[in-house]
């Protein structure tokens, strides 16, 4: 892949998007990374607060995927955008952590039935904010996964970028609200209607995990013997686990697909978690040549 291959990653600074500007650094692309912190705090998403040797090459820029004016005029100029930003729980997770909220009382938020509380993107003018007039609904699912990720598929459409990428996920879990999920499938159907003229990607990764962020190490080995029990019942419970009887896969395998998807001008469409692993096994037999 050319040089001249430029990527845009709207939440570069995080767990998955961090790895997939490293990734895209590493084929020689001119990377961009959106998030409202600009540069990552390393240490939350590796082992070391030291920012690593690849660093240096991506431009850490500041901007709100609520306020499309920040980042619409670096969608000038790429040949790819990925949407990777989102959120798991609409509670106060901080509230919880800090004892300011009982965990009873945030969980309930999470699994309190809820009305649509987003803010229909595509009624929006280029550049028009979409931060809904209620500040509590700024961080639901409506806005966080599905209207941000429509938006941006807008913007990137205007800007004539080739492709656009949106890390949507492989189903709920019985600890996570419908809401979660729906909202996800939702923006992929909507950005695949509206905007027929990108070549959009929608990857479905489960669970993901890595050494460099402790607490995810435990959890993957639950999900893993999650997927044991639902594979030795024929996937009888495939439903009703979501994607917590899929098989965890480690966040650098995710990024490094995303990036080959990317690269490869014949992947398009939906890309479940057994496609992942092949793009990601497809990008690491290039680096042995």
């Amino acid at each position: 892949m050319s040089a001249s291959k430029k990527l845009v990653v709207c939440g570069g600074s995080g767990f998955l998007g961090s790895r997939i500007c490293q990734f895209a650094v590493a084929r020689g692309w001119d990377v961009t990374s959106i998030s409202r912190s600009g540069e990552p705090r390393w240490d939350t998403v590796t082992s070391s607060r030291t920012p690593p040797t690849w660093a240096n090459k991506v431009s850490w820029e500041r901007g709100d995927i609520l306020r499309p004016a920040t980042y619409a005029p670096l969608l000038n100029g790429a040949d790819f955008v990925v949407h990777s930003m989102g959120i798991l729980l609409e509670a106060d997770y901080k509230g919880v952590v800090s004892g300011k909220e009982s965990p009873f009382s945030g969980l309930a938020k999470a699994f309190a039935s809820e009305r649509d509380r987003g803010i229909r993107p595509l009624e929006r003018k280029e550049g028009e904010d979409i931060k809904p007039a209620n500040p509590n609904d700024q961080f639901s699912y409506e806005v966080m996964n599905r209207d941000s990720a429509i938006t941006l598929a807008k913007h990137a459409a205007a800007a004539k970028v080739g492709s656009f990428c949106y890390i949507s996920a492989a189903g709920g879990a019985p600890v996570l609200p419908a809401r979660y999920i729906t909202t996800k499938r939702q923006a992929e159907s909507t950005i695949a209607n509206s905007f027929p003229e990108l070549r959009n990607i929608y990857i479905r990764p489960p669970f993901l995990f890595d050494n460099s962020r402790k607490i995810t190490v435990p959890l993957a080995a639950m999900v893993g013997l999650g997927t044991m029990a639902n594979n030795l019942t024929g996937n009888y419970f495939k439903n009703f686990m979501g994607a917590a009887g899929i098989q965890p896969l480690k966040v650098s395998t995710v990024a490094e697909a995303v990036v080959e998807a990317l690269g490869d001008e014949t992947v398009s469409g939906i890309i479940e978690p057994g496609k992942i692993e092949e793009l990601a096994s497809k990008a690491w037999r290039k680096t042995m040549l």
